[in-house]
């Protein structure tokens, strides 16, 4: 199934990404729980997928830092109401960032509650790849256990392409090692600057080709969802064209792999 993230039609808001992804050809939606009011309501979000005859794939949590106050400040408050849209829409994945350093007590029983929140809802947490900060020639270490799913004991993984652009570090070479528990993919692109670019994909410097085809290999069956920044569009039309062409890559990518 090949998704379009909400996210990626920001600053239009998540009724036009619905609306978006219907028109464009993609076959369900990712919806980023955010700022937007439409995003935090249920009933708004159910209608939205209803209307537009759009599945939605998965909730991704609000675990930026411009959400914080999301649905409240208590993190694990935040994960327990995303399970309960994702059921309610009938998503069967819950995106998740592992905790800020700071968030110290939420980080210390995070692998173990996040084991016990999916044995209780029945969702996948799928906990997403993030990268370190880096300022000139610094690194900061700033999320516990760490930003690598596939060096913890988690079930279920998301791999994002542009955090791995941002970490330097190889996606082909995680999904290798988290096998069967890759369950989620944020397609889209980097060139391995400090900055998170979310570029489309092709557009950087990530195997994100040898990735797809990769998936297709070994019969990989989650959710690849298209997460772009596509605020730097000049206008509607623009944006479109960045989606088309994201969702033309995936397809084509994804169809067959090489012998």
């Amino acid at each position: 199934m090949i998704a379009l993230s909400t996210a990626s039609v920001y600053p239009e808001t998540t009724a036009q990404g619905f609306e978006l992804a219907a028109r464009l050809g993609y076959e369900a939606v990712e919806v980023m729980v955010g700022i937007d009011p439409i995003s935090q309501e249920i009933d708004a979000v159910r209608h939205l997928s209803e209307y537009h005859e759009m599945p939605v794939a998965a909730v991704h949590a609000p675990c930026l830092l411009i959400t914080q106050r999301v649905w409240g400040t208590e993190p694990w408050g935040k994960l327990e109401r995303s399970a309960d849209m994702a059921r309610a829409v009938g998503a069967d994945v819950v995106v998740v960032h592992p905790p800020f350093r700071w968030q110290r007590d939420y980080a210390r029983t995070f692998v173990e509650g996040i084991k016990a929140l999916e044995e209780r809802t029945g969702i996948a947490f799928a906990v997403e790849n993030m990268y370190p900060w880096r300022a000139s020639r610094r690194q900061m270490e700033v999320y516990l256990p760490g930003w690598d799913p596939s060096e913890q004991d988690y079930a279920n993984a998301t791999i994002d392409l542009s955090h791995s652009a941002t970490a330097r570090c190889d996606p082909v070479a995680m999904a290798k090692r988290l096998g069967d528990r890759l369950r989620h993919i944020h397609l889209t692109d980097g060139t391995g600057s400090a900055k998170d670019e979310h570029l489309v994909p092709g557009r950087g410097s990530q195997p994100v080709a040898e990735l797809l085809e990769h998936l297709a290999r070994v019969g990989f069956g989650g959710h690849i969802v298209v997460e772009i920044n596509t605020r730097k569009a000049g206008n509607r039309d623009a944006r479109e064209l960045d989606l088309v062409e994201s969702l033309a890559f995936t397809r084509l990518n994804f169809a067959t792999a090489p012998e």
